[in-house]
Parts: C-alpha cells; sequence; structure tokens
C-alpha cells in the first residue's frame, strides 16, 4: 500500500524536516514583521537593499501606468512588451554579451535553457552542489548526465574524457554555480575553463549570488576573474541582488534565438508583468551608477565586521567570499533549536536542512545586506557566539 499523504507528513515531523509558510507583513529590508514579531532579518538575498529602492519602485510604477499590470500572453503571441525588450537590451550590455532572454523565474531558466541546449545524446557534467533548479533541468533534458564532487577538478577531468570518449558528436555542457547558494564559496572558474576549453565542452555558469555582490560594477564572478568571455551561458536572475524577480540568460545570437525557439519554460509561459520588467532595468542601471558603488562598498565592509567578529568560522584558508555565511550546526533538530534561540532573541535566521543541504549538514544561513547596521551585526553575531558556546 502506498503511503498516504497524512503520514508522509508525520514523517518528515518526526524528522525535523517539515517545512509551512510564514505570513511576513512588511517589506524586504534589515528588520521586518513576522507573525506579529519585530525581527532583524539575516535571511534574505536581497543583498544590496533594492527591493525597496525608490527608483525601482518608480520604473513599477510607470510601467503599470503606460502598460497596465499583466502582459496578456506568452512572448512569442503578443506578450513582448517594450519594457521586456528594453530589461534584455540593458542585460546584454551589462554582461558584455551580444543579446539576452529573460524567464518567469531563476528555475524556469534552468530547466528552459538546459533542456533546450540538450537531448537525449548529449552530456551535461554539473557540480554536486549546483541549484536545484540546475539539478532537475539536466535531469529532464534527457541527456547523460554526470556529477563531480563539488569543486573536484580530477573528477571534472575524467567526466569530460568519459563524454568525448563515448559521445564524440555531443554536445557536453559543464554546470556550475560562481557562489554556491548554501555554502558562499566560489567555483574554480579558472581550472574549470581551462578544462572546458581543453575537451570542446559549453559552459553554463550561474551567476545568481554573485552578480551584484562580486565584480566591476556587481557585473559577476567571472568579471571579477577575467574570465566573462570564456564563458558560453552567462546566467542569472533578477530577484537576488537586483531586487525584483525572474531569471535571465545571456550569450550570443543563435544561443538566445535558439532559446526562444526551444526553451519550453519560456514559450509556454505568460510574459512577466511589465511593471517587474521595468524595475529590472531600473536595478541593471542603478548598478552601473556610482550609488550602486557606494552600496556595494558598504555591503563589504559588512561582510568584514562579520568576519572580524567571528573568527571561529574563518580558520584556515576559509574566507568571507560573498554575502552568504554558513554555520554548520549538524542535526536538523539542532539547526532548528538554534533558529528558534536567534528569533528569542530577536533574528530572523534559517535553519536548512536536507534535502536543500547533505543529510548532517544541517546549518544556519546568514545572509548579510548592504542595509544591516554595525550594531544589527554586532548584536547577531554575540547571539551566535553564546550558541557556539553551548
Amino acid at each position: 500500500m502506498p503511503q498516504t499523504i497524512a503520514s508522509e507528513l508525520a514523517e518528515l515531523r518526526a524528522r525535523s524536516l517539515l517545512r509551512s509558510l510564514r505570513e511576513m507583513d512588511s517589506p524586504q529590508q534589515p528588520t521586518v514583521e513576522l507573525a506579529g514579531k519585530k525581527l532583524i532579518n539575516f535571511s534574505s538575498n536581497d543583498y544590496l537593499g533594492l527591493a525597496t529602492e525608490p527608483a525601482l519602485r518608480e520604473a513599477a510604477k510607470a510601467a503599470i501606468d503606460q502598460y497596465g499590470v499583466g502582459a496578456g500572453a506568452s512572448r512569442l503571441v503578443c506578450g513582448t512588451l517594450s519594457p521586456h525588450v528594453r530589461l534584455e537590451e540593458k542585460l546584454a550590455e551589462f554582461k558584455r554579451t551580444e543579446a539576452a532572454l529573460t524567464f518567469s523565474s531563476g528555475y524556469a531558466t534552468a530547466l528552459g535553457t538546459l533542456g533546450a541546449l540538450c537531448q537525449k545524446d548529449d552530456v551535461i557534467i554539473l557540480d554536486k552542489l549546483a541549484h536545484a533548479s540546475l539539478i532537475d533541468g539536466a535531469r529532464l533534458s534527457g541527456a547523460h548526465v554526470r556529477v563531480f564532487p563539488h569543486n573536484h577538478m580530477g573528477k571534472l577531468e575524467s567526466h569530460l574524457a568519459w563524454a568525448r570518449d563515448n559521445f564524440p558528436e555531443a554536445r557536453v555542457v559543464v554546470v556550475t554555480e560562481a557562489v554556491f547558494s548554501m555554502d558562499g564559496d566560489w567555483a574554480l572558474l579558472a581550472e574549470i575553463v581551462e578544462l572546458k576549453l581543453r575537451f570542446g565542452a559549453l559552459l553554463l555558469l550561474d551567476e545568481a549570488h554573485a552578480v551584484g555582490v562580486i565584480g566591476a560594477h556587481g557585473r559577476g564572478l567571472a568579471e571579477q576573474l577575467g574570465l566573462a568571455g570564456a564563458v558560453d551561458i552567462h546566467m542569472g536572475t533578477l530577484s537576488k541582488a537586483l531586487g525584483v524577480s525572474g531569471g535571465y540568460v545571456c550569450g550570443g545570437r543563435r544561443l538566445i534565438e535558439l532559446l526562444v525557439n526551444r526553451a519550453r519554460s519560456f514559450i509556454y509561459s505568460t510574459a512577466p508583468s511589465p511593471a517587474v520588467a521595468a524595475a529590472g532595468c531600473a536595478a541593471v542601471e542603478w548598478m552601473l551608477s556610482a550609488a550602486g558603488e557606494k552600496r556595494r562598498q558598504q555591503l563589504r565592509q559588512n561582510l568584514a565586521q562579520f568576519a572580524s567578529e567571528m573568527p571561529p568560522l574563518f580558520s584556515g584558508e576559509r574566507k568571507v567570499q560573498s554575502a552568504i555565511v554558513p554555520v554548520i550546526v549538524g542535526k536538523a533538530e539542532a539547526a532548528l533549536e538554534a533558529a528558534q534561540l536567534l528569533a528569542d532573541k530577536g533574528f530572523l535566521v534559517p535553519a536548512i536542512r536536507f534535502p536543500t543541504v547533505a543529510r548532517d549538514a544541517a546549518r544556519l544561513r546568514v545572509t548579510l545586506s548592504a542595509r544591516h547596521t554595525p550594531r544589527q551585526i554586532s548584536g547577531l553575531c554575540a547571539v551566535l557566539r553564546n550558541i557556539a558556546a553551548g
């Protein structure tokens, strides 16, 4: 007999893996109101505080006044409005590529892009810690999928050699995140580029957590390392440091034309609201401004303060590489208890558990924003030190 839904939920609850939605009655900002309680928010991916930025609000309002709220249809029917075109032009300019294409979400971007690029006789090779959307996109494409341990270049090399030996005519795509969403560390991008060039593979780099935070004008890790030209498919999201919602791919014109014709999550989805597209365009323009650079510098100062007050988290070679700092706890129960202790002290820090991370690798995922104050950061660090001390 199959499990009933009730028994499945009971099993999740018994393993401390049951999730539930919590209503937040405030904007995304450093202080939020959750279930009637004010908490200092160290859980948001709004790294630069753009979700409530006046320039983005005004752009969205102006687009609503001109175009209304809904796009009306998919992009290939009649849903491609001027704000969508302007956003894609701005993204291509920002990432220094020939063209760009936007999707309704980052998840839809991964599914559509990998499904359009790869067929049953192709090969996709992923870092083990790649985001779930990339894993799902690879599986649903029907391609042969191989996974290499996180940042393990020896295993990546052997997978590439296997692909070329067994599928010499296949399209081979290496897939990795630039900044890994649950660990906050960087991909070994220079080494990956060397390998993909040697074996004639394509490279899809998901810069979701890097854009806005790393690189000149926040262009991302590839820009920071001088490797942007070696990346074939630049993937990212508008929903984190850019403060809006949706995903994008930047690359060559032929790549974008192929996605328009084959990416099912693009073809069969109603276009995003013109207000969202207009706000996204304003966000990219803001990234290139002096205000954008000032906000990034403030974020870096906040990250440096956190590192200086939490030295046990950065022993040995470990250092702050992004706005994401994991505090590894171990058991799911312990992570939930720690998150509740933080909430009792006025801090919102989520407990991340299996299957988002490996079993017995549950953690507190601390994310810092440019808009956090030194006092808020010090307060969080004091509670984290107390938790660590037992």
